[in-house]
């Protein structure tokens, strides 16, 4: 029996090649969008869990109260993890290491800047990364050794065997190669080129390593025992600050390595979600994808009703069951489902590549990994199943006396039938879709367009190494040589990126403050002519000059201002850390952080032995590559042995859009192939249309009805079905980019300019689609429909 059905099904299919066409083709999209989007979740689901014991794995979270709110942050002071060594149980290792810095690190002519981490011995155990060559148990104890990655090891030794090789940092300190490992996975929140020791660090800045726990530089990682030691270690974990400061300012908590990635935002000390919510957007979005492409199967299935039903008919009548139609029916959708699934895994081999550029992620099909293929067969055959049971019921139940006398198989049925109740929905999904990019692009386009408080035209960026860094009489030289060349027209420091996170304190105190107030301040070191040359601002006094003595004094911005409640900010005496300083100048709000969020008070002083970044202006009449040519010249006469790192103000902000761009992309092609299945559901509904009133339509053309009346009357009622389909998808949008929208401080207001766009978009799409049958129909011979009457 089942021999003969498969007969059937390959005949009716080969018989129907249109038919066959669109199904698949409908099919093969909405399997092959639904198992990218599953890659991307499995990928993001996959972060930090590489290493054996990562479930016993925590990172310590500060948790910093203030008057305001509590923040919220994984750095920690460095004095935190032995102590946790040295007082809570169950711990069976814990280790600190710095944020990920660059260096240069040269051998004999080959020098390459990359990434590197100061840590200890603990941490490689705790990460488990898998050593290619060299001891792990020796590894990170004598003061100069380093750990390269496989990369690494590569780019700077080539074929040599890199083991006991000497390289240099910064082309200043030795360093030993003592192993090499396996390159960090990309998923992993711990990203390096190569690993030193804490002794080093130390060693390198002894000042800021004090044992202080008020000074927060660091991230500590602890691995307990057992899950049973959880409690009682994050118990004792909580309270070590206010154990050795005998304040209530900082509370710790042990929180899981393995949410790191996913669940990264934080509200008042609690965990509120992160990027997790991305993750069910995506698998939600999967998962109505894939159901709109089962939604066009059952239209497309059941518009072909009327040639289908002859067929019923004379089965049923020479003895056929049900079950056995059943049967016949749901072979042919399972083998329409197989071959759409064939379709869909060359569809995904082929875009593969443009979504990991997109996303900037390493998705890949792994051929021996057998959770990717029962997850493609089972993905077919739950489609094939659940696209098929609509067709094969509604197919098996026409009643042979009924349609052999050409009664009709939908005869007494209900005018609001359920392939329209799947178009409202496909369209609704749709709109939704639409709506939200739409959203997402005016979001991005407000906060790009939003003043940011300074020029980021022709504004580069420069990282000072070597012996710039704490090195004023030297800085001064490269200032003066590049103003001279030509190279720059203003030249000032800067301890950071005008876009990069930096220090933050406590530790200011101002006339008439509430004793309870604790407000956190940014910080930031600059040298002279900060505002010519970055664009800023100055709403009063004056900035730092070299005509003055400006080592006890700072600028502040707006906000700290208004925080502070100073009439007259200017001359006004405040400390920090108990220090007496004068304010010299108010600097004009500006964006120095994240472009969505609310802008901080901010002081800024000077000390040239802190500043990192040197802002250079270059002319407008220069190229990019000239001016960043000129600059180079410069550099290597004041600074030889060490490759510029220049970047432009302008992309660096860029950069901060990254992900909301990545959304808005991800939401265009999405949202275009689930509007193009959609299409597909539409014309297989107007095909239905179209057979059930081919007579009607014959009718109306004998009385005189034009080929423009006939076209009304058929697109009429797919309008008020897409019409029904925007006015559900309205709330449900709103509803979503509301939710979306409240977490920045800065956000479009929602207009009716999406509504519109969806609303306007969607009707065209639709009367587009249905007139391409339409327009067939409404071009056809009556006589070919009333011969027979």
């Amino acid at each position: 029996m089942f021999r003969l059905n498969f007969k059937i099904a390959l005949r009716n299919l080969w018989r129907n090649k249109g038919f066959t066409l669109i199904n698949v083709g409908g099919l093969a999209i909405g399997l092959a969008s639904c198992m990218i989007l599953l890659l991307y979740v499995a990928y993001e689901w996959s972060y930090d869990k590489q290493s054996s014991n990562y479930k016993n794995t925590y990172i310590v979270y500060n948790h910093q109260k203030t008057s305001a709110e509590t923040f919220s942050h994984t750095t920690t002071p460095g004095v935190l993890a032995p102590e946790i060594k040295a007082t809570v149980p169950g711990v069976a290792a814990v280790t600190h290491y710095s944020y990920v810095q660059d260096h240069l690190l040269s051998y004999k002519n080959n020098g390459l800047k990359k990434q590197g981490m100061f840590t200890d011995q603990d941490f490689l155990e705790i990460m488990d990364y898998q050593f290619l060559k060299g001891n792990k148990n020796k590894a990170l104890q004598q003061t100069n050794s380093v750990v390269l990655t496989e990369t690494l090891a590569r780019n700077i030794f080539g074929s040599e065997d890199p083991i006991n090789k000497i390289i240099k940092l910064d082309n200043q300190e030795p360093l030993k190669v003592e192993a090499v490992i396996a390159d960090v996975p990309k998923n992993s929140s711990l990203a390096f080129d190569y690993l030193m020791t804490w002794k080093l660090y130390e060693k390198l800045d002894p000042e800021m390593l004090k044992g202080r726990w008020g000074s927060s530089f660091c991230e500590t990682l602890v691995q307990l025992k057992g899950a049973g030691y959880f409690d009682k270690a994050n118990e004792i974990t909580a309270g070590l600050y206010e154990k050795n400061q005998k304040e209530k300012l900082s509370r710790y908590e042990l929180y899981p390595m393995a949410k790191l990635h996913l669940y990264s935002t934080f509200k008042n000390g609690k965990s509120v979600g992160g990027k997790i919510e991305l993750v069910r957007l995506f698998l939600l979005l999967a998962a109505c994808i894939l159901l709109i492409a089962c939604v066009n199967f059952m239209n497309l299935s059941t518009a072909r009703s009327e040639k289908r039903a002859r067929e019923v008919g004379v089965r049923k009548a020479i003895g056929s069951t049900r079950k056995a139609l059943i049967g016949q029916f749901m072979l042919e959708s399972m083998l329409l489902a197989l071959l759409g699934m064939v379709v869909a895994f060359v569809l995904i081999e082929l875009s593969l590549p443009y979504f990991n550029n997109v996303l900037d992620v390493k998705l890949i099909i792994n051929y021996v990994d057998w959770k990717f293929w029962s997850a493609l067969f089972g993905l077919a055959l739950f489609t094939g199943l659940i696209a098929g049971s609509y067709p094969a019921f509604y197919l098996s139940s026409f009643e042979p006396l009924q349609v052999l006398k050409g009664a009709g198989p939908n005869a007494g049925r209900s005018s609001f039938s359920v392939r329209q109740v799947l178009v409202i929905f496909q369209f609704g999904f749709a709109a939704c879709l639409i709506i939200c990019t739409v959203v997402i692009y005016q979001q991005l386009n407000f906060l790009k367009n939003k003043s940011i408080g300074y020029n980021k035209s022709n504004l580069v960026e420069i990282a000072l190494d070597g012996p710039l860094l704490k090195n004023e009489s030297k800085l001064n030289l490269l200032k003066d040589q590049l103003l001279k060349s030509g190279a720059a027209t203003h030249v000032s420091f800067f301890s950071t990126s005008l876009s990069q996170n930096g220090n933050n304190t406590f530790g200011v105190d101002w006339p008439g403050k509430n004793p309870d107030d604790m407000t956190l301040f940014n910080n930031r070191v600059a040298g002279y002519d900060l505002m010519e040359t970055s664009g800023l601002t100055l709403l009063g006094g004056r900035e730092f000059s070299g005509a003055f003595k400006d080592t006890a004094n700072v600028m502040i911005n707006e906000t700290a201002v208004k925080i502070m409640g100073l009439k007259n900010p200017v001359g006004a005496q405040i400390k920090i850390y108990n220090t007496p300083v004068t304010v010299t100048g108010v600097v004009k709000d500006f964006t120095m952080e994240s472009p969505y969020q609310e802008i901080k008070p901010l002081f800024i002083y000077y000390n040239m032995n802190e500043v990192t970044k040197m802002l250079v202006r270059t002319k407008a009449s220069d190229s990019p590559s000239s001016a960043i040519d000129k600059i180079n010249s410069v550099m290597q006469h004041i600074n030889p042995g060490f490759p510029l790192d220049a970047k432009f103000a302008d992309s660096n902000f860029e950069k901060q859009f990254q992900n909301m761009k990545r959304l808005g992309t991800i939401a265009n092609w999405f949202g275009g192939f689930a509007i193009f299945i959609s299409c597909l559901g539409l014309l297989g509904l107007a095909l239905y249309m179209a057979e059930q009133r081919r007579k009607e339509i014959s009718i109306r053309k004998v009385l005189g009805a034009s080929n423009m009346n006939i076209l009304t009357l058929l697109n009429k009622d797919f309008i008020k079905l897409v019409g029904i389909a925007n006015l559900i998808a309205f709330p449900l949008a709103y509803l979503i980019i509301n939710h979306w929208l409240e977490d920045f401080s800065y956000r479009v207001s929602i207009s009716i300019v999406p509504f519109a766009l969806a609303l306007s978009l969607s009707v065209i799409i639709a009367i587009l689609t249905v007139s391409v049958q339409s327009v067939k129909v409404a071009k056809a011979n009556p006589i070919d429909a009333l011969k027979y009457e």
